[in-house]
């Protein structure tokens, strides 16, 4: 099983889910004429008056974008970290539910990251920062994702990975990778 995962090494950059993510932000920041604005006056026309989610799903939504570092956040404000002016947003624009119901999954995954890594610094009895630094390590020599990377360090670690290997291999195949 490890073996089909190792087939699909090459980071995904530039997602759909990225695109229209930005597509979201350059819409705000279009809409409200400003080049900052407060994580408020993000989340709060997302859900108060574009009725596109809820409170707590645009909190989650902007948090997913500073994460992401599409949003970069100064002195108490967020600006976009690409220019909003190069991004072209369709007409009658609505985010799709899929944007949302990807990071719910990319939530599940990091989940399943830190169980992992929990699992190997128990085994080795090493801490979760070398461990994190490890797996990013193994991910960038071997152009793995870093769930993927994960389950490499583990085996490295004679640790049975099996109780990983399907939500990894369903986040691969739906292409919910970083």
């Amino acid at each position: 099983m490890l073996q089909a995962f190792l087939s699909i090494l090459v980071k995904r950059k530039g997602s759909s889910t990225d695109s229209e993510a930005k597509i979201i932000i350059a819409f705000l920041f279009n809409r409200s004429g400003k080049t900052q604005l407060k994580e408020s006056e993000l989340y709060l026309p997302l859900s108060m008056e574009l009725g596109w989610l809820s409170t707590k799903e645009s909190q989650e939504f902007v948090k997913y974008a500073l994460k992401q570092e599409m949003l970069v956040k100064k002195e108490g404000f967020v600006h976009p970290n690409f220019p909003v002016e190069k991004i072209t947003i369709p007409v009658g624009f609505t985010p799709s539910q899929r944007l949302f119901s990807e990071k719910i999954s990319q939530k599940k995954t990091e989940n399943i990251l830190d169980k992992i890594v929990l699992a190997i610094g128990k085994k080795t009895n090493r801490d979760q920062t070398e461990i994190l630094d490890e797996i990013k390590q193994e991910g960038q020599e071997k152009k793995l994702i870093t769930e993927v990377a994960a389950l490499y360090v583990a085996r490295k670690f004679d640790l049975d990975v099996t109780e990983w290997t399907d939500s990894v291999e369903v986040m691969l195949l739906k292409g919910n990778t970083e």
